[in-house]
């Protein structure tokens, strides 16, 4: 297969010059290069925000929806044709804030899908307004004397929602981020990968200095032990990277449908009756 097959010639990127977006989109199509894949066997999911931005500027199936209603839209697409891989993609405001009812459900569905985010602890779309990963005392136009909410901690409220796979990395590392998203690619179930992503216009704080200076890869940690997990994101930086939590064997979202208990023909191959349906709409408008 081709080696630059998830390239998108001439797209025109709308991204920042420096922006930690480049690195992800460069890690993911890696990623996806080494695990095998075509394009025709991806859907890259997205809501709104730079980081939404990234199934724009590569070669895949790709669906663009609401602000921070990728989750639900890529449980449903996998759903329905259990056979693709699906990468729900977003920032921190569209995943956490907009979205954050549907990060928290989502991981106790246990979708068989991947879920990237882009952390960098800003609205980068609008301009710079604190986002839910802001750190206390940063000062945007509209927090002009500081973000004084606590932040919010997505590796943590993952764990304890029951997330069966949960990982952090740093934008500024493409191959070890690579790692982590292929890993997660492989896991059977819902898989966060939050990457922290120096927004080089509207975050002067969390620069790519910041983060390496911030952050440890892991060595030698059991992935199975929960609570090691927990108490390694519950503390104050510097920041572990890797995979921090890992869970095999629980059924996944698509395995506890009736629909496919005992037919396993995908969904959008199934003919419905148009009289049922009509039914249904009836009944809905009734």
């Amino acid at each position: 297969m081709d080696a630059n097959r998830f390239d998108l010639p001439g797209a025109d990127i709308a991204w920042c010059p420096g922006c930690g977006d480049f690195r992800i989109l460069e890690s993911l199509k890696k990623a996806l290069l080494e695990l095998g894949l075509s394009p025709l066997d991806v859907v890259v999911v997205s809501g709104i925000g730079q980081a939404a931005k990234t199934p724009h500027f590569m070669t895949s199936h790709f669906f663009n929806g609401l602000h921070g209603r990728s989750l639900s839209n890529a449980t449903a697409i996998k759903a329905a044709n259990p056979s693709l891989k699906v990468i729900a993609v977003g920032g921190d405001g569209d995943m956490y804030g907009e979205g954050g009812n549907h990060f928290t459900h989502t991981i106790r569905r246990n979708p068989d899908i991947t879920n990237l985010v882009y952390n960098n602890m800003v609205y980068g779309l609008t301009k710079g307004q604190a986002s839910p990963t802001s750190q206390i005392g940063f000062k945007t136009p509209v927090q002009v004397e500081g973000v004084s909410s606590h932040p919010f901690n997505p590796v943590a409220s993952a764990l304890i929602a029951g997330a069966t796979f949960v990982a952090r990395g740093n934008a500024g590392d493409v191959e070890q981020t690579k790692e982590l998203i292929k890993r997660a690619m492989e896991h059977k179930g819902y898989a966060l990968v939050d990457i922290f992503q120096p927004c080089v216009s509207f975050n002067n704080l969390n620069t790519y200095k910041w983060f390496s200076e911030n952050t440890y890869w892991l060595e030698d940690h059991d992935e199975g032990d929960f609570e090691k997990a927990l108490s390694l994101v519950m503390a104050e930086a510097p920041f572990p990277l890797g995979v921090l939590y890992r869970e095999e064997g629980r059924p996944t979202f698509a395995e506890t449908l009736l629909a496919y208990r005992e037919n396993k023909e995908p969904l959008f191959r199934r003919k419905a009756s148009r009289n049922a349906v009509r039914k249904i709409m009836e009944g809905m408008c009734s």
